[in-house]
């Protein structure tokens, strides 16, 4: 009989794909996804460890679950409670101390083994604890992506950092740098467009790193991946995430010039505009830096518009370190940012850093920076009324007869359209902007359509 399979997902866009392909390891062994937990047969927590407090919440829902698996005992059902992912990684024996009825805790690296640890667990061989950084790839081990794909995808293509940021937990979760080969990439984005999508997301921790084996067993940088990727037909969108300052190549920053399918939104994280924060964050790139790559950027392709990350608060940073994250800010101009007090994470360099801030200090920078981002994403999606974007629509709207998608630059759009449109790109007159979002009207069917202005140059032109 068919087993129910609910997966709630932390975190980043890769944990999203992690948890799709935790679901197609589980399908053969008779778990079907649910969208809902209650009754579920088995539920897993995929976690990230990259927020305040991140092991805190999970145990608060464990102890959730924990009366759940309880109550279908007593009511003669079983229930398997799986804790995977970075915390999973980071608190592995933890979790299975503080929460006992915790069936299965497994890293990142491994999720692979996950039904071998779940028929484990059925045949009552007790909790599985699993946080190897294996010898062998786990995606040389999971079944190919099966059934519809969604008009977006992720699709991951490298894994790990190398460049131990003194604030970050990535490198010992995740592990080094490791970059999927070609033909496997391939494979999986060709079934991934016969499922139905219409876009590629590429992810890593550091996906701009990437330098998977090629056919002739050379290495192939990420742009070389694009440009082969933009070949395969009906794939017509291609993005990535989330790339490294310093790791942003010359035929990268070509590729966003000449490959038409590569989407002009870019995210970048930064973290500071002070290059003294930097040095202490073990960034290894200085503002200098930064604004070469976004000068060269726009210089290739100049309607690009960028993203990035910041963390306010670091150890250390004084007031005038933070008036110059405020004047990177100014002088970038973002269509969006996300942004964080630093916390610090158990185990990394900077956790043992003295001149740790106040978080009233914290909290009033956060305040101020988030207000500067705001403004300049406003100011970004206002700047799109009157204009054309071609937009891919991804699903029916939240109103009838309503359709909504992205624009290339991932802002959110909905208009009145037919649901036959879902999965194509089309032209959307933009006439409204909400809170989140854009609105207009539709005037026709394209496959590509005309790039919008350059960012940049309205910028320029309004100063």
């Amino acid at each position: 009989m068919a087993k129910t399979l609910f997966i709630k997902t932390y975190g980043c866009q890769m944990n999203v794909y992690d948890s799709a392909r935790m679901a197609d390891a589980l399908a053969p062994i008779g778990y079907r996804p649910s969208l809902e937990g209650e009754n579920a047969d088995m539920v897993i927590l995929n976690t990230c460890h990259i927020r305040e407090k991140a092991a805190e919440k999970v145990f608060s829902e464990l102890g959730r679950l924990r009366a759940q698996k309880a109550r279908r005992q007593a009511e003669g059902a079983g229930m398997i409670i799986a804790v995977a992912g970075c915390v999973a990684q980071a608190e592995g024996a933890e979790i299975l101390r503080r929460a006992p009825y915790v069936d299965i805790v497994l890293g990142p690296q491994t999720y692979h083994r996950l039904p071998e640890m779940v028929a484990r667990v059925a045949r009552g061989a007790g909790a599985e604890l699993d946080t190897d950084f294996p010898v062998e790839s786990k995606f040389d081990h999971l079944p190919a992506p099966h059934g519809d794909a969604g008009v977006g995808a992720f699709l991951t293509v490298q894994e790990g950092c190398d460049r131990f940021c003194s604030f970050c937990v990535v490198p010992y979760t995740r592990g080094g740098e490791t970059s999927r080969p070609v033909a496997a990439v391939l494979a999986e984005a060709e079934g991934l467009v016969e499922g139905g999508a219409a876009e590629i997301t590429l992810l890593g921790q550091n996906v701009n790193a990437y330098h998977g084996e090629g056919p002739a067993g050379e290495n192939w940088t990420l742009a070389a991946l694009i440009r082969r990727l933009a070949r395969i037909e009906g794939l017509k969108r291609i993005r990535y995430t989330t790339s490294h300052p310093a790791d942003m190549n010359d035929d990268l920053i070509a590729a966003h010039g000449e490959v038409e399918k590569l989407m002009p939104f870019l995210h970048l994280p930064v973290q500071s505009g002070s290059d003294s924060v930097l040095a202490a964050m073990n960034r290894r790139h200085r503002i200098g830096d930064y604004l070469g790559v976004i000068e060269r950027l726009r210089r290739a392709r100049g309607d690009i518009a960028l993203s990035s990350d910041f963390i306010v608060g670091f150890p250390g940073e004084s007031e005038a370190d933070f008036a110059a994250t405020l004047a990177l800010v100014e002088a970038v101009g973002f269509a969006a940012a996300f942004s964080f007090k630093y916390s610090p994470r158990p185990g990394t360099p900077a956790a043992a850093l003295e001149d740790q801030l106040p978080e009233a200090v914290k909290d009033e920078r956060l305040s101020r920076l988030q207000a500067l981002i705001q403004r300049q994403t406003l100011d970004f999606n206002r700047a799109m009324v009157g204009r054309s974007l071609p937009v891919l629509f991804e699903k029916p709207g939240r109103h009838p007869g309503q359709i909504a998608g992205r624009s290339p630059y991932l802002q959110a759009v909905h208009a009145e359209g037919p649901s036959s449109l879902i999965g194509e790109v089309a032209e959307v007159a933009i006439e409204r902007v909400a809170a989140n979002s854009l609105g207009g009207r539709l005037h026709g069917k394209t496959p590509a359509g005309p790039r919008p202005d350059s960012a940049n140059e309205r910028r320029q032109a309004s100063a």
